[in-house]
Order: C-alpha cells, then structure tokens, then sequence
C-alpha cells in the first residue's frame, strides 16, 4: 500500500492515531474538529485549575476536569510574536531573525514558502480559520496597505478565514482586518500608520493628555485611540477604529459564526484571545467583578470566551468529537504600560504560580504555562507530567490527521501525539526555552546559557534569567530557580551546554523517520 492510498482511506474513514512509533491504533470515531484556544499573558497560576484561589474560572476548570492538564506543557518564548512563529511553524523563532515582538507595521514574518500548521490541515480536509490577535506581521517588505488590500498574509500561509486584531491592543491601527482588508475602511477618510513620526495632526499622549481615560505606566505615549495612548502614531480610519469594551465580544461572535457555518466537514480554528492583554479594557458586564482590577476582570472575561465556544460545540453537535487545546503565549505580566491598579490590587494572587520570573523571562515563569487538552471521544480526565512544547502541535497533529511532513517542514517540532491523547507520558526528552537569551531543560534539569544582556527589567519589576555566567537548576528539588548549581556539578553544566549548542546548529532535533508513513517494501 503506498501513502497515497493510506491517506485516501483516512480521509474516507476513519483517522490513523498512533500510541507509540510503530504502533498504530484504528478509532471509530470522526476526524476531530480542532480549536486552539490561545490566550495571550495568562500565567500559569492565573486560572483556578492551576491554582489559583483569588479568582475563579470554571469554564476552563471545566477543560481541566473533564480533559487532560499538563503541569510540564510550554510555550517556545516569554514573549508573543516568537511563539506565535513556532506554534505556527514547528520552528524555533530564535533561527529566524526577524522574530523579534513586532511592530505594527511589520511585514508578514512567516515565509509564505514554507509548511504550516493551517496549510499542513488543509491538506488534510480541515477548513482553517484564526480569529484574534494575529502579531505576526502583515503585507509586503514595503507594509501593509491599510487602505488596500492586505497581502501576505493569513491566507498565505494557510488560513482560509482570518479576522484579526493586527498586532496588539496596545499598537496601531486599531482596527480589525477581515480577509485581508480592514472592517469599515472610509476611502474618505484615509489610514495613516507611522512607528517613528507623528502622522498629521492627530491626538497624542503628549499634546492631549486631557483625552486619556487611562493613563499610562511606562510608554504607550504617542497616539491616543479611544482616550488610551498607544504605541505607535495613527490618524484617520474613524469608522473602523474597534471598541475596546466589545473586542471580547466581536472576537467570541466571529468565533461562533465559523463554527456554525463550518460544522458540516472537519475545521481548524485558532481562537486567539486579545485577553489578558493590555489595555485591560474589559466589556462593563465583567468591569468590577474580581478583586484585582481590570486584569482579574480580564480573566473573567477569557473565561466567559471559552464557556462560549463549549456553548457553541454543544449547541451544534460538535463537543464529543472536538478536540479543544487550550493555553497561553507566555507567562504573566502585571504592571505591562498602564496604571489600571494590576499591581496594588494582585494581593495574594499569584499569576506566576510556584516559578520565577514572568513574561519576557527565560525563568520557567516565562514559558511554562497552562495546557489543556479536551477531546470527549478520546481523551480520558487526568494530569500529565509529559514534558511538551507548543511547537510540536503542528508534527503532532499532522499525524492525527494523517499527513506526512517533508523533511524541511516542522524542524523543531515532535510527534508527541499519545501524551497530548494521555495515552502516555512518552514525550520530549527536551525542550529549548527563549527569554531575552536561551534555556535548555532535560529532565529535571534547566540550564541558561551565559548572557551579558539585562538581569532585570525596571519597567514591569520582572527577572529576566540573564547572568554572565551559567546557570544550572534542579526543578525536582528547586522549581523557584532558586539556587544556582552549575558549580556544583560542571559534567552536567557542559552536559546542556552541548546540548543546547547541538540544537542550535540542528544537529539534535526530531527525526521524520519517525513518522510511519513509508512506502509498503
């Protein structure tokens, strides 16, 4: 039997799934409608089913307790453009150099030449679509064409319906973009959009302050967008600039109406929730309903978005045979711009949880996040200590659905499919972690590898993980990252010094003979 005829008898019955490297499995089950729900700055100690005592989240306690919680799941970077480019991908985004957070102006930063979690499923029959924030660039070298049409983008890279929040809440434009083209675009009243320089005469922070309803923190100083300063200057575009107190509730209707209009043949969704980010702006019905301000409020409101999407999938028939993954870009950060009271109002909560450091860190506080899978037909209530890595969604699911990846697709990315299943907890043996420099953890061991780059970052009181020399922690026995062993056992120190450096040049890494879609000899 060739591939060919393998993946012609799944697409007309039933998926393949595989409990070991050559072990295969038949289930009589459809293949999975497939929601990512991925939430942006929700730390691990954020969410109720991970700890959390100050607040409460019980829709997506209710992923937890009827699906499978990871406590050792990760995001590839502290940070949001960089792990959006590998969840997408299967690729570290510290090999590409135009990963760094980007502007909201960039250009598209994802080849249009390369494999892609959306384009791999669309091979596979899925209908694709990402709604939310985007943050990986959009356009040509030259920018995007507000005014225009928007092109590269999503649905060059595999997307068949996009409706995305640019880049972030915080950034200019302030307008959505639906299939490549901004929602309620005047040709009258034309966008302009400038990083560097003020754009004609529009309201700033700095000439108009009597215009701010929230006032800032630390930067978002230049145009002011619904009486919040951004970063970034932007005029014109009046009749599309979006509502901050409804972005939760245009995202979660968009969501709703792709499910609904997609529910006949298997689809993919990437749900991508602007929540908990700032601007905390949350809709007035949740304003005031926790105890920490607009962040806690902002949690509140995530966890509404994904009662609603379990709403949908039940309504429509849908929630036995979905598999939901949910989880986060990166870790939590509390005070990120804006006086909006995160800080004096956190009390006892601790979004980080048992870890250190936060967003923008490469201490596990910045990559370890929630993870939840949830899959009624196959996936049976429990905790998982597997060791996994957003960047293995597109490997793994590509051998859910069947698809056999080209040997330059998903370079980073494992086939961790039975942990993500709970049919095991047969992983990674290693995981690559990206603050403002790299970490390495095998095991129960973490290495950060020597970085003259800052300690501490002033501005959101966070540790960044950067030190001049080596550092060496043992999370069986130290998950604070408390105290540096790298002295102590120097065999292990240059033990994952070599292993990071292996992964860096690509010499360890996955292996697609793995997979066990070979030609029948």
């Amino acid at each position: 039997m060739t591939t060919k005829d393998l993946n012609t008898i799944i697409r007309t019955s039933v998926p393949l799934l595989f409990s070991g490297i050559w072990g295969i499995h038949l289930f009589a089950v459809e293949k999975p409608n497939i929601v990512l729900i991925y939430a942006d700055d929700l730390g691990y100690g954020d969410v109720s089913c991970y700890g959390a005592t100050k607040i409460e989240t019980p829709n997506i306690d209710r992923l937890a307790q009827n699906g499978l919680r990871f406590t050792n799941a990760y995001a590839t970077s502290a940070t949001s453009t960089p792990s959006r480019y590998s969840l997408l991908t299967g690729e570290y985004a510290w090999r590409n150099p135009n990963t760094k957070v980007a502007a909201g102006d960039a250009p598209l930063i994802i080849p249009t030449d390369i494999g892609t979690l959306p384009s791999m499923l669309q091979k596979a029959g899925y209908t694709t679509g990402v709604i939310g924030k985007w943050h990986l660039g959009l356009g040509s070298q030259e920018g995007p064409d507000w005014n225009g049409v928007i092109k590269p983008g999503p649905a060059e890279v595999g997307f068949g319906y996009s409706f995305l929040i640019p880049a972030t809440g915080d950034r200019v434009p302030c307008v959505y973009v639906e299939n490549g083209t901004v929602v309620n675009i005047d040709p009258t009243d034309p966008i302009k959009v400038d990083y560097k320089y003020p754009v004609d005469e529009g309201p700033t922070v700095k000439k108009n302050p009597e215009l701010l309803r929230m006032q800032s923190s630390y930067g978002h100083n230049q145009s002011i967008i619904n009486g919040i300063g951004r970063i970034g200057y932007m005029t014109g575009g009046k009749s599309a600039l979006w509502d901050d107190d409804n972005i939760a509730d245009v995202l979660i209707d968009k969501a709703q109406a792709f499910i609904g209009q997609n529910r006949e043949e298997p689809f993919f969704l990437f749900f991508s929730t602007h929540d908990i980010h700032v601007p905390r702006v949350p809709h007035p019905r949740f304003a005031g309903k926790s105890t920490m301000g607009p962040r806690g409020d902002a949690i509140l409101q995530l966890d509404w978005c994904v009662g609603k999407i379990i709403q949908t999938l039940q309504e429509t028939g849908l929630w036995k045979n979905t598999l939901i993954i949910f989880t986060s870009d990166n870790g939590p950060v509390v005070d990120d711009g804006y006086h909006d009271q995160s800080v004096e109002l956190l009390g006892e909560h601790t979004p980080w949880g048992s870890f250190r450091g936060g967003k923008y860190s490469v201490y596990e506080a910045g990559t370890r996040i929630p993870f939840i899978t949830h899959w009624p037909a196959r996936i049976e209530p429990n905790i998982s200590e597997a060791l996994v890595s957003q960047v293995d969604l597109f490997h793994s699911l590509a051998i859910l659905t069947g698809q056999k990846l080209a040997p330059d697709d998903a370079p980073d990315s494992f086939n961790v499919l039975t942990a993500l299943l709970g049919e095991n907890t047969q992983a990674r043996d290693f995981l690559v972690e990206q603050g403002w420099s790299l970490s390495i953890r095998k095991g129960n061991w973490k290495y950060i590898e020597p970085s003259e780059k800052s300690r501490y970052d002033p501005y959101t009181n966070i540790e960044l993980g950067n030190a001049p020399y080596p550092q060496l922690f043992d999370l069986s026995v130290d998950v604070a990252e408390k105290h540096n062993v790298a002295e102590k056992y120097p065999e292990k120190v240059q033990e994952m010094a070599s292993l990071l450096d292996s992964v860096k040049q690509g010499i360890v890494g996955r292996s697609i003979s793995t997979d066990i879609f070979q030609e029948s000899k």
